[in-house]
């Protein structure tokens, strides 16, 4: 018998995963906890078994193409079995079954699926969500319907527009950069930046375990400045008592952040390792999704290719990021006399909603005081 699978809860508050991969092909034999597919969220890929074995009958939603908790992904049954065109209203593995999509309704007779995020881009660019033909799997609205709508009521308005000819490779914005833009998106949207900047003196420094050193500094200066290491969620402010430090990794696929757990509690020589396991995994793609979740700051350093210092972007729910620029010998007066030293700058983004400027730059100084002393 046909039975669907639908896109699981996968925890953490995700609404929506994108299929990355699909591990079969219509027509496939598949047993019980054999791969299916591969999800994109904005945490990992997950391989996703199947919760039951027979004939892969038909691929509901395509690579590349996004869909909301619960909504039919593929349909399973007995080989040669004959499915209606729409393939729907089939029964489902309880296994697979999530919460339910957030929606809004569009009559009496349907409704439409609508993600957070989209339902909040529309409010800003005043789309009315009802009057919008969704064309997302299961007639899911997307972003790209929401800013259609949008430029078609600025045109019914009579405002004057100007649009190059499409020319140019065009490229679908998917897997880790689709996550990157989203993530990135609401970071700018919802977070008050400020960033602070000051040199520091490496010199007392083994620049091979460079970040592994800062990330020892910042874990033990976060114990003073317990704003940092914080989140704010509605109208409270949260105080985290652990340091789960993320570090900004550079891939092929584009950056992602991975997590060192109790970095308060390790030596620079324990961090160094789980950095470099961390990165190593990273650019594999063989990460889990609790490797990429739950950090409470993050650091980043883009070693040779760092400019002079950057103003790096808070890695939302997060309320503050420290970054370090390029370090360099440097002509630097010490005592009256000028000295060539080790030198590079320390930023800190700060979400102004939640930290003061006065207790970012005490929180600077405090790193860099432990840099600049060799002891973190």
């Amino acid at each position: 018998m046909a039975r669907e699978f639908r896109l699981p809860d996968l925890g953490e508050g995700l609404t929506e995963g994108e299929v990355a991969r699909w591990l079969v092909a219509e027509g496939s034999e598949v047993r019980e906890d054999d791969p299916l597919v591969e999800i994109q969220t904005d945490k990992a890929t997950v391989e996703i078994p199947s919760p039951y074995e027979g004939t892969v009958l038909r691929i509901l939603v395509a690579e590349g193409e996004v869909a909301p908790v619960g909504a039919p992904l593929v349909v399973i049954g007995d080989a040669g079995e004959a499915l209606d065109a729409r393939g729907s209203d089939l029964p489902s593995d309880d296994r697979s079954q999530g919460g339910e999509p957030q929606v809004v309704s569009v009559s009496a007779t349907g409704r439409v699926q609508a993600t957070p995020l989209v339902r909040r881009i529309a409010e800003e660019l005043g789309v009315d969500l009802v009057s919008v033909s969704g064309t997302g799997p299961g007639g899911r609205i997307t972003e790209a319907d929401v800013r259609g709508a949008a430029a078609r009521q600025d045109s019914d308005s009579d405002l004057v527009t100007y649009r190059h000819e499409e020319e140019g490779r065009r490229v679908p914005l998917r897997g880790i950069r689709r996550v990157i833009a989203e993530h990135m998106s609401r970071a700018h949207r919802e977070v008050a930046p400020v960033t602070w900047v000051e040199e520091c003196d490496f010199e007392a420094i083994d620049l091979e375990l460079l970040v592994a050193t800062v990330v020892q500094a910042c874990a033990a200066a976060l114990s003073d400045f317990p704003e940092l290491n914080a989140r704010l969620e509605d109208d409270a402010i949260v105080y985290l008592d652990r340091y789960d430090i993320g570090v900004a990794v550079q891939t092929e696929q584009g950056l992602v952040v991975p997590v060192v757990r109790e970095c308060d509690a390790k030596s620079v020589a324990e961090i160094d390792a789980e950095v470099r396991r961390l990165a190593d995994g990273a650019r594999s793609g063989s990460l889990s999704a609790e490797e990429m979740r739950g950090s409470t700051f993050t650091v980043t350093s883009a070693g040779k290719l760092a400019g002079l210092f950057q103003t790096p972007i808070v890695n939302h729910p997060e309320v503050a990021i420290l970054s370090v620029g390029r370090i360099a010998p440097r002509a630097v007066v010490r005592d009256d006399e000028t000295v060539v030293r080790k030198t590079g700058h320390v930023a800190v983004t700060f979400d102004h909603r939640v930290v003061d400027g006065a207790r970012a730059a005490e929180f600077g100084l405090a790193v860099i005081a432990r840099l600049e002393s060799g002891y973190t």
